[in-house]
């Protein structure tokens, strides 16, 4: 076979063996032909090759398109979309799946509330890899954790989504297990998505759990030592002020946080995502306005605030859709503050070890800013 290749190979560079009959029957002037008709061929293969790679590349920037998607699509319509399907499951000849899948349910229900069930295949799936690349993401390490604490992650700002909160945290894409060995992360959001039929098993697979007191508690006190539970502290109320160009997190009041952390004894670590609030553009609906009062009334009854938002399109970054601009999140894991265990904390010890963090968070903004395209005049806006 190896011969045969290079003897065509010969032939189309128009190299001929002296001995070969055919080669003396040839004239000049087809050898000529030959020789320019393999030239021809040659450097059709080279521009074969040089197509293919540069289509490896767009596919791969598709990809991640996709992977991105993907995630926003199950945040926004999974859970209703599952659940409208099973209830027409009821209706038809398949509803015995239904059925058992309702049961599964009611045995299930409270497992959310003791951490869930994380999978490592899940966390590691190369869709997640994507997901980082496409904007990307990156976590930093400022000081080791050990693992003989338990930890509460103040995650800020919350930004629409908190992709850079869940891709850290949530999946193994920035690889935080090897960052902080023998920490497990718990990333805490809205206990209303575990009501959600095949989205809470989807949601549990990559360690999140529900952001309610319960869980915390169970999470802190009976699951041993190395938990960390990253909480992005400003909500709802601070999805409605995220935009493009705007660093402020809505911390002032929110003191829960510090009281849950001084009665288990949890250290307090601030998170600062650089890039959070460039990823979507946000209609801002100013105080007062009709907007913002029905933002405040979902968010005062159900937890959380629809946000009028864009990203880019799926095929063109030039158009409006719901895939967020590839636009840099990094992810800063300052210094832990060491909290005392107090069973019963007084207010004012609260609001000392809320000052700290306050403190502290600023501090982290301002020794990183400049290291990620800020200016060293940037302030951060704690509300």
């Amino acid at each position: 076979m190896k011969t045969l290749i290079a003897a065509y190979s010969g032939v189309l560079r128009g190299e001929h063996r002296p001995g070969c009959p055919a080669a003396r029957r040839e004239s000049s002037s087809g050898g000529s032909v030959l020789s320019r008709t393999g030239s021809s061929i040659l450097s059709a293969l080279q521009d074969l090759f040089s197509v293919t790679w540069l289509n490896r590349s767009k596919v791969e920037k598709q990809l991640q398109v996709i992977s991105v998607l993907q995630w926003v699509l199950s945040f926004l319509v999974l859970g209703v979309a599952c659940s409208v399907i099973l209830m027409y499951t009821f209706c038809t000849d398949c509803w015995l799946i239904a059925v058992l899948y309702f049961t599964w349910l009611v045995f299930d229900w409270n497992t959310p509330k003791k951490g869930g069930r994380r999978s490592q295949w899940v966390r590691n799936w190369a869709v997640w890899r994507y997901f980082r690349d496409y904007f990307p993401i990156q976590l930093v390490k400022t000081h080791n954790l050990l693992t003989t604490r338990n930890y509460i992650f103040g995650y800020h700002p919350h930004g629409i989504m908190g992709l850079g909160a869940f891709c850290n945290f949530s999946t193994e894409a920035t690889e935080v297990s090897k960052k902080f060995p023998g920490i497990r992360p718990y990333l805490a959001t809205l206990a209303g998505n575990f009501r959600m039929p095949v989205l809470r098993e989807y949601l549990m697979s990559g360690g999140i759990c529900p952001v309610n007191r319960d869980t915390i508690d169970y999470l802190l006190s009976k699951n041993g030592s190395g938990n960390a539970i990253i909480i992005v502290v400003g909500g709802a109320a601070e999805s409605l002020s995220s935009r493009p160009g705007k660093n402020a997190v809505t911390l002032r009041n929110r003191k829960g946080f510090v009281k849950l952390a001084l009665r288990h004894g949890a250290d307090l670590v601030p998170t600062y995502s650089f890039g959070e609030n460039e990823v979507y553009k946000q209609v801002i609906f100013e105080e007062g306005s009709w907007g913002r009062w029905v933002q405040k009334k979902f968010q005062k009854y159900i937890g959380f605030a629809p946000c009028i938002f864009h990203g880019r399109g799926l095929f063109s970054s030039d158009t409006w859709g719901l895939v967020p601009y590839s636009k840099p999140i990094t992810t800063v894991v300052g210094e832990p503050i060491t909290i005392p265990k107090l069973e019963h904390p007084t207010q004012q010890d609260i609001d000392l070890y809320h000052a700290m963090y306050m403190e502290a968070l600023v501090k982290l903004f301002d020794r990183h800013k400049t290291k990620f395209g800020l200016p060293e005049t940037e302030v951060l806006e704690v509300n």
